[in-house]
């Protein structure tokens, strides 16, 4: 059986496999950081928690608007230009934070972080397609899933860094936004290295088909031409895939409005410092991490749409306890909802894409626009936590709701989608 195991990548992608692990490595530790400075411009600007949620707003708007025109980018000019593009774009946001901090103006924060957001969104569209098309299909959601779990390992280091950073810096009585000044254009100089490295570097010129030859084999040979298959109408056909856009909707819905006040819960409910909750949300990104590499074991025996649908139930009761506010119990049970969250991104992307060959870039950023829900979800909760932070909590648990819905019904949904692709072949004259 050994010898049937197929591999998680072939020997000629490992160093790009590397690299683009490195790239979701960096976009986890600037998207977690972001709710660290969540919490301290409500410090620094005199911000409400509803009013600081523009941030979240900012950033996973940008992820909507961009995800489908860096989609086009990726299809006309291919993977390299897209990853180069990308990288240009988290640089130019990271260094914008210096008239922002220099003007003292959230507007201008706000700005910044669009760009640097939209350069995280290029990132992603790019990123998830090009990892599963470094080897075989049937490996795809331990690839994509062991890419995540790197980007977990950079959601440990962000908030960490900005706790460290900022919130200290906050007990200190020492000048903030010129901490977050420093701190960004340190991350853009990092940035702009990387796409230095990966212009000059051979490596990035390794080329892949769009899709591994074993995916979308059913596409391909169930009548999709050249002509139709980049066409919305065929992806509106898919019902795993509509289904996939729909979970991942809530599925970041969820996770911006839990991250987003979590050091708030931390002071509010557990009476801990802005700077020791930081920490823990470290700990609870370091959960994450814990989860991914686990979720990516268990799908080795459990079938990816099963286990999510198990961590989704989970999800839904350690919401209920941590709406509770009832002290240490509520708040492990805080924690423990980015273990369980672990797997969710990635699989249910992966979900999204399964058997759609050619047709998988342009699913991808249909996927990717699934991020308008962390824009709109965090106000949503924030309205609630300016009254009980507890009680925000409950809004999440609809969320994950959809999520297990998603994974219960996904056998079903693909195989609808196959039958779909049969039908259209045969009605097609010959």
């Amino acid at each position: 059986m050994t010898k049937n195991r197929v591999p998680l990548t072939t020997k000629k992608y490992y160093i790009l496999f590397a690299f683009l692990t490195t790239i979701f490595l960096m976009w986890g530790l600037a998207l977690t950081l972001m709710d660290v400075l969540n919490k301290h411009f409500q410090t620094e600007l005199h911000l409400t928690k509803s009013k600081s949620s523009l941030i979240q707003l900012a950033t996973f708007g940008a992820y909507s608007l961009i995800a489908l025109p860096a989609g086009i980018y990726m299809k006309k000019f291919g993977y390299r230009k897209a990853i180069l593009g990308g990288l240009f774009l988290f640089a130019a946001g990271a260094f914008l934070f210096i008239p922002a901090a220099n003007q003292s103006s959230f507007t201008l924060f706000l700005m910044a972080l669009f760009v640097l957001a939209s350069g995280m969104a290029s990132l992603e569209t790019v990123a998830h397609p090009y990892v599963a098309a470094l080897g075989d299909q049937r490996t795809s959601d331990q690839r994509i899933n062991f890419a995540q779990s790197f980007n977990g390992l950079g959601g440990v280091i962000g908030p960490a860094i900005g706790s460290f950073f900022l919130l200290k810096a906050e007990q200190d009585s020492l000048n903030g936004l010129s901490t977050v000044k420093t701190l960004y254009v340190s991350i853009g100089c990092v940035i702009a290295l990387m796409g230095l490295i990966f212009a000059c570097s051979p490596f990035s010129r390794v080329t892949t088909s769009s899709f591994h030859p074993a995916a979308g084999s059913a596409v391909r040979a169930q009548g999709y031409t050249n002509v139709d298959v980049h066409r919305l109408k065929d992806l509106l056909h898919q019902p795993h895939f509509i289904f996939a856009v729909l979970a991942q909707f809530f599925n970041v819905a969820a996770q911006a409005g839990t991250w987003a006040y979590f050091i708030n819960y931390g002071e509010e409910i557990m009476h801990f410092s802005a700077e020791h909750a930081g920490y823990f949300f470290s700990l609870s990104i370091l959960l994450l991490v814990i989860g991914r590499f686990t979720g990516t074991f268990l799908m080795r025996y459990i079938k990816p749409y099963l286990l999510l649908s198990i961590f989704a139930f989970c999800n839904i009761l350690m919401c209920l306890l941590v709406a509770r506010g009832a002290g240490w119990g509520s708040f492990i049970a805080l924690l423990m909802i980015n273990f369980f969250f672990s797997i969710m991104y990635p699989t249910i992307f992966s979900l999204g894409l399964k058997d759609l060959g050619p047709l998988t870039q342009q699913a991808s950023s249909y996927i990717v626009m699934g991020f308008i829900g962390g824009a709109l979800f965090p106000p949503l909760m924030g309205l609630i936590a300016n009254q009980h932070i507890a009680a925000a909590y409950l809004l999440p648990v609809i969320c994950y709701a959809v999520i297990f819905l998603f994974g219960i019904k996904y056998p079903r949904l693909n195989k609808n989608a196959l039958l779909h692709a049969s039908r259209k072949i045969e009605q097609t004259p010959i």
